[in-house]
């Protein structure tokens, strides 16, 4: 049997990532858990909060013929590794590169914000206009966009944040 080194997939249990991760590494096993500030609505608020960019997946170093990967399974937080009917799937290590490539300085990927353009129809999510259609007009700072909002037969220029709206219809 080849030994061959190559970066594998782990399907770990709901919200449970990090807890697996930390497991795997006691036991010695090179694992790779990318994170992602983002930010998300708690109790009406706007808070940051650390998900993984993956949710429900790390990545894990194995090497065939050399490593034990018996323990992996029972593993806290871990529900399996990924496999393709009998074999476990392949991670390419220019996926692995490009991921890190991407993350800054504090270790965390950046958050890929939805770009619109002028005149791009958007829904908003959340507060007082809630469901409503509007056109996009312009970003508004780093966090912030403007959009134009039709309000008893008027456009309306409105700013709010862009965790606020999504591409519309």
């Amino acid at each position: 049997m080849t030994e061959q080194s190559a970066w594998r997939l782990v399907y770990t249990k709901p919200r449970q990532e990090i807890e697996a991760s930390k497991q795997l590494e006691r036991q010695g096993y090179t694992i790779y858990l990318p994170m992602l500030r983002k930010r998300i609505r708690q109790c009406g608020e706007m808070v940051s909060s650390q998900v993984p960019l993956f949710p429900r997946y790390l990545f894990i170093h194995l090497t065939e013929g050399l490593d034990d990967w018996g323990p992996i399974r029972s593993t806290r937080g871990v529900s399996g590794l990924v496999r393709f009917g009998m074999k476990l799937a392949h991670v390419p290590d220019g996926f692995i590169a490009d991921i890190r490539e991407r993350e800054m300085e504090d270790g965390f990927c950046c958050e890929a914000t939805p770009r619109f353009k002028q005149g791009d129809k958007v829904r908003i999510t959340d507060g007082p206009f809630s469901d409503y259609e509007a056109v996009f007009q312009a970003p508004h700072g780093e966090n912030r966009v403007l959009i134009l909002l039709d309000l008893i037969g008027k456009a309306t220029r409105v700013e709010m944040a862009v965790e606020s709206i999504v591409a519309g219809n």
